[in-house]
């Protein structure tokens, strides 16, 4: 069989299977051996998405961060061993054993703002953006631990870069890389999307709320900025793919630099894994309503690009299923595990607050819903095994075992349900 017919009928079966929105392509050798689209850019107009379609990419978006950086580098502009505060306005005061390196590896030792006890996540991101108090109070809050020591993937790190990237060039980010990538290389869908543009052909980002499609909470575009909030579309990613592969724009030295694995398989915005006498280069982006994911092979010349506006299919799960198809390897397909009928008492076992005001497990017409972004959004679960359950609607998310044969009171994420009043 035809290896565009194997591409063709596998992604037709997951893409209905998991009601993917968005589009799917591979590149080898400088051709389109395959792409497919499918679902709607905007549900609320009924249009539908296409190759040309424009989707939020969030963190596909830290290497062109990281690449701007090394932009700055060649010329001479700054070092990677140099204190990131040497780089930075005096009032924003960084530890100076905190390199540029660190920052661009995810060895910074600075706060990740971005767990359960935070007030950041769908809350403090919503207000108005001022960086001096970002900085202050989400970046630089204790502890702070030691720098080079552990990988932590935070995106304070790339929001740094991306200032660092300002103070240098007297520039805004979005010029820089308009004026320094994207112009160069004839990338004229990627821009960064401060929330206020008007982007053509962009794809709004939905979820689901029981069961139901509805639009992502508003966030504020600018607390992204050089972790995220980029966005862009298949003709503009394998334009960046040939700049890569042909190394363009940088020197030699600089992109061996940038393609060095570091810790947790990081390069510079990018991870990096050898499998099979082959070398791939991989990176995802997930946020509300938004999952992404690129692979480059430069040994064999194949970019593969996976862009959606929706949350349900494991980007990452399909795109390693799309290279093993191209080495000849069966696929993984991935389906939804049996369901197990609980009674409403049975349900009633689990429900309640388990950190108040951000996660709460309730039942509703019989079935169990885990609750999160600000009580905003309804995440129908569905038991598979023995205190063990499923989201219904997301194939990316493992089993939750909501109680342990040693614990009087059910916990998600760690977090032991506090009272049993449901919301």
């Amino acid at each position: 069989m035809d290896i565009r017919q194997i591409l063709s009928e596998y992604t037709a079966i997951e893409t209905e299977y998991w009601d993917f929105s968005g589009v799917i392509r591979i590149l080898r050798r400088g051709d389109i051996l395959f792409e497919t689209c499918r679902g709607r850019a905007s549900i609320e107009f009924d249009v539908k998405i296409d190759m040309s379609t424009r989707f939020g990419v969030a963190s596909v978006a830290k290497q062109f961060t990281a690449f701007a950086v090394m932009l700055l580098y060649d010329r001479g502009l700054l070092r990677l061993d140099e204190p990131a505060c040497r780089y930075l306005p005096s009032h924003l005061r960084l530890p100076a054993e905190i390199t540029v390196h660190h920052l661009l590896r995810h060895t910074s030792g600075l706060h990740n703002n971005y767990n359960f006890e935070d007030d950041f996540y769908v809350g403090e991101d919503r207000k108005p953006y001022n960086r001096n108090d970002f900085f202050n109070r989400w970046i630089m809050r204790e502890p702070i631990r030691k720098p080079g020591e552990e990988f932590d993937y935070n995106n304070s790190n790339y929001t740094l870069l991306a200032w660092i990237i300002e103070y240098i060039s007297g520039q805004s980010y979005d010029t820089f890389l308009s004026e320094n990538i994207f112009a160069p290389l004839g990338m004229e869908n990627s821009a960064f999307d401060d929330g206020q543009k008007i982007l053509i052909r962009k794809a709004n980002n939905y979820m689901r709320d029981y069961g139901k499609p509805v639009r992502v909470p508003y966030t504020n575009n600018l607390f992204g900025m050089g972790a995220g909030s980029l966005v862009t579309n298949c003709d503009d990613l394998g334009k960046w793919y040939e700049c890569l592969r042909d190394r363009k724009l940088l020197s030699a030295s600089a992109y061996g630099i940038f393609f060095t694995e570091n810790r947790n398989h990081y390069c510079y915005g990018l991870e990096r894994y050898a499998e099979d006498g082959r070398t791939k280069y991989c990176h995802g982006g997930d946020f509300l309503g938004i999952s992404a994911y690129i692979q480059y092979c430069f040994d064999e010349d194949t970019c593969i690009m996976i862009l959606s506006n929706t949350e349900s299919l494991d980007q990452y799960r399909l795109g390693n299923d799309l290279a093993a198809i191209l080495h000849g390897r069966q696929p993984s397909p991935s389906r939804r595990q049996s369901e197990i009928s609980l009674t409403s008492a049975q349900l009633r076992r689990y429900t309640g607050t388990y950190l108040p005001d951000k996660i709460q497990i309730e039942q509703k017409n019989g079935k169990l819903y885990l609750v999160r972004v600000n009580q905003n959004i309804h995440i129908e679960l569905y038991c598979v095994g023995k205190h063990q359950f499923k989201r219904y609607y997301e194939e990316q998310q493992g089993v939750h075992t909501l109680l342990y044969e040693d614990h009087e009171e059910p916990s998600v994420w760690g977090y032991t349900r506090v009272h049993t009043d449901t919301i």
